[in-house]
């Protein structure tokens, strides 16, 4: 019985067609799944986690901790490189798990990764939401606060109509191809990049030694007993460690290059490529 029940948790998928061969239109070629891998990265870690990190857990030296999480993401990322090469398949870390140490382990990664995507997505969404609600003086936040408000400690102190209807019409966008939503992807990773390098170029004209410190005023009221007296690494080294597990959550999205194997054009070189390009250009960004 427990023989026969560790065969069927370990059973692994023997895939013969492992060729070029698929049901779905390989429509992808190499700037498509680079703009894909960096597009599903830069968001979240740039536009969302930054601040409050440095604000809450490592102060300036929140670089640090973005340091350290792109070393990791960029071991991972190798890993990805070569099951993509050697299992050109769609399903990403569920098809090379299945491939390699059987279902049952590819069963839990396949929740995780639904997961990963799901909380990734909100995130995004109520990140531009919130940025959105910031610009034109809080008028949603405050609207929807005083008309339906969520008394629960875990959740949202709102409904955000507005980032379910951008996730909505992401899915419906999806839903009529996948070349369509790539030019679209394309458009925004561009726009992206040029933003992010506008930034980067303005902010070093304009470097102040000064914003390497942090005062111990300037730290929230409910972190200052975590602080120290502030400076560089006002949290020390615990809050830099934390801080780069935080940083980590901001790398999710280049495996997601790995799930086009069966749209992407010749997708045994394509998508190894395409994965370290992707790591090279966000991690010398963040």
């Amino acid at each position: 019985m427990a023989s026969r029940l560790w065969k069927a948790l370990s059973r692994r998928r023997i895939d013969e067609n492992l060729e070029n061969k698929s049901e779905l239109a390989r429509v992808l070629g190499l700037f498509d799944l680079t703009a894909l891998g960096v597009g599903s990265t830069l968001g979240l870690g740039v536009y969302v986690l930054a601040g409050s990190i440095a604000k809450e857990t490592a102060g300036p030296a929140v670089c640090i901790s973005f340091l350290i999480a792109a070393i990791a993401s960029g071991f991972a990322g190798m890993c990805y490189a070569e099951f993509a090469s050697r299992v050109p398949k769609a399903g990403s870390a569920y098809v090379y798990s299945y491939v390699t140490v059987g279902e049952f382990i590819a069963f839990i990664i396949g929740w995780n990764l639904i997961l990963e995507y799901i909380i990734g997505t909100a995130s995004v969404a109520r990140g531009l939401s919130n940025y959105l609600d910031a610009l034109i003086g809080n008028v949603i936040s405050e609207t929807l606060h005083s008309m339906m408000p969520i008394s629960v400690s875990f959740l949202s102190e709102y409904p955000d109509f507005f980032a379910f209807t951008v996730v909505i019409l992401l899915i419906i966008l999806l839903s009529v191809g996948v070349k369509e939503s790539s030019i679209l992807n394309n458009i925004f990773t561009v726009i992206n990049l040029m933003t992010i390098l506008i930034i980067i170029i303005a902010g070093s004209i304009k470097a102040d030694p000064a914003n390497w410190r942090i005062s111990i005023n300037d730290i929230p009221e409910s972190e200052q007993q975590h602080a120290g007296s502030g400076g560089f690494m006002p949290f020390g080294i615990s809050g830099v460690m934390i801080g780069a597990a935080k940083c980590f959550y901001g790398f999710v999205g280049f495996d997601a290059v790995a799930t086009t194997g069966e749209e992407a054009k010749n997708p045994q070189r394509n998508i190894p490529i395409a994965i370290v390009v992707s790591l090279i250009i966000f991690n010398g960004l963040f």
